[in-house]
């Protein structure tokens, strides 16, 4: 369980639409506070993920090879086939420009609830499920598990608190380089996603295969 998180938690922090969005938002009139919005609504759209997942199992593990555990490996299998898939059409497609998203004209108007908004939109809920499903195997008795899970959570939001941080402390170096950050994500977008899917999509394939035969 804990490196299927360490390995999801990693695509979800390093996916470029969210970073490149939360960029964009620090770089704006209200930027930590927008920034700061965006950061704790995508932390606790995972933390309440996860903890529906626990209220589910009451903090136990299901059983291995009963319909529980079945279904959750199933799930994850599933989300691994798509994101192979979808890795897959992104890189075959043709090469399509990528201009800025309209919402960006606005974003020095945005309120900190806009911000908010935005991370739930831009969640990459696919892997999000997956690490809801591989949740599923955490035992809330133990302190492992727990810190399993906060890891998962934390990793998951590394690039967004360290990016955050970086603002707070050296405004003036942070915001030029950050948008060199933002100009590389957009010119490499289309090879990230494509990188990202079809790695995760790999990983939770074979893994599900494994946990389904085992």
């Amino acid at each position: 369980m804990v490196l299927d998180l360490v390995v999801i938690g990693l695509a979800i922090t390093l996916g470029p639409l969210h970073n490149s969005a939360f960029i964009l938002l620090l770089s704006s009139r209200h930027g930590v506070r927008q920034g700061l919005a965006f950061l704790l609504s995508w932390l606790l759209n995972l933390v309440v993920v996860i903890a529906l997942v626990m209220l589910l199992t009451n903090g136990q593990p299901p059983a291995h090879h009963t319909a529980p555990s079945t279904a959750a490996i199933a799930v994850k299998l599933a989300i691994g086939v798509a994101l192979v898939l979808y890795g897959s059409y992104r890189h075959r497609r043709p090469p399509r420009p990528h201009g800025p998203p309209r919402w960006t004209a606005r974003i020095d108007n945005a309120t900190w609830v806009t911000a908010a908004g935005l991370a739930w939109v831009l969640q990459p809920w696919g892997l999000v499920g997956a690490g809801a499903a591989t949740a599923l195997d955490a035992d809330l008795s133990t302190l492992s598990d727990w810190l399993a899970l906060t890891g998962y959570c934390l990793l998951a939001t590394l690039s967004l608190i360290v990016m955050e941080m970086y603002v707070v402390w050296a405004p003036a170096s942070a915001n030029a380089r950050l948008n060199n950050l933002r100009n590389w994500l957009s010119r490499h977008q289309e090879q990230l996603i494509v990188t990202l899917s079809l790695l995760v999509g790999l990983w939770l394939t074979a893994r599900s295969i494994y946990d389904l035969v085992a």
